[in-house]
């Protein structure tokens, strides 16, 4: 079994970075000590408001992972603000960028909500896919758990999905985390049937995160930042990696 890949999203430590000019938290060194104690990747959603994430830290951060080869940069949001034009920048200069993940949120959306849409997202995700493609970039698109949905996903050319996982979160404790579970599973079999690969993430935390990879089949990517760094505010980013990364061997038979 493929061990599931530990994606660090750093939009909190920016946002903190942002309410003063000091520059402190770095998101460089945020991304450093977290690569160092074992995380796989790094990701970031740069909106076009710049709430947390600015489009100057992109680079940076690319220019970084370029010392660890061996890890990956996810870029995630919507393609018909800013994403491309952030992801597409990066492979002009030949920057590491190996990810990108469709988000239809909009501008002033408090955070991710909600997945894709088919068949009426098709016609502007195929282009945008296309483009990401002749870029040599894996495309993951953010879709709810949804079974039915994963062929369209896969027929509009991405290579992944990354599934919202807020509702399985929210049912965590309760009489209802059984079903989500199952449904969570469903639409990640439905999604490797046609041959998809699968991502997960929105509010994953150290309490949720071994059930939902031990039952949901084939996880490749989580991608989690609030929870993460939450718990960074307490343990420090080395343990709190640590802690992660042992929560998601403890998923395996």
């Amino acid at each position: 079994m493929k061990t599931t890949s530990l994606s660090v999203n750093l939009n909190k430590v920016a946002l903190v970075r942002n309410t003063r000019h000091l520059g402190i938290p770095s998101v460089t060194r945020a991304a450093t000590l977290c690569l160092q104690a074992g995380a796989n990747g790094i990701t970031v959603h740069p909106r076009p408001d710049e709430r947390h994430i600015r489009a100057s830290d992109v680079p940076e951060l690319a220019k970084l992972l370029k010392d660890w080869p061996d890890r990956e940069f996810n870029i995630e949001g919507n393609p018909l603000h800013n994403l491309m034009d952030v992801a597409g920048s990066l492979v002009a200069q030949q920057l590491p960028v190996h990810q990108v993940t469709f988000v239809p949120d909009t501008e002033g959306q408090f955070t991710s909500d909600h997945g894709w849409i088919f068949p009426d997202d098709a016609p502007v995700l195929k282009p945008l896919i296309d483009q990401a493609h002749a870029w040599g970039l894996r495309v993951s698109l953010f879709m709810d758990a949804d079974a039915s949905a994963m062929a369209a996903a896969k027929a509009v050319g991405a290579d992944r999905v990354e599934l919202y996982t807020e509702p399985y979160a929210t049912a965590w404790g309760t009489p209802d985390q059984a079903a989500q579970l199952a449904r969570f599973a469903q639409a990640a079999q439905a999604a490797l049937d046609v041959g998809l690969e699968v991502n997960a993430g929105h509010d994953l935390n150290r309490d949720n995160l071994t059930a939902f990879i031990a039952q949901v089949p084939g996880v490749s990517e989580v991608s989690i930042g609030h929870a993460l760094i939450a718990d960074a505010l307490e343990l420090g980013y080395s343990a709190t990696i640590k802690d992660y990364l042992r929560c998601i061997q403890a998923a395996k038979p």
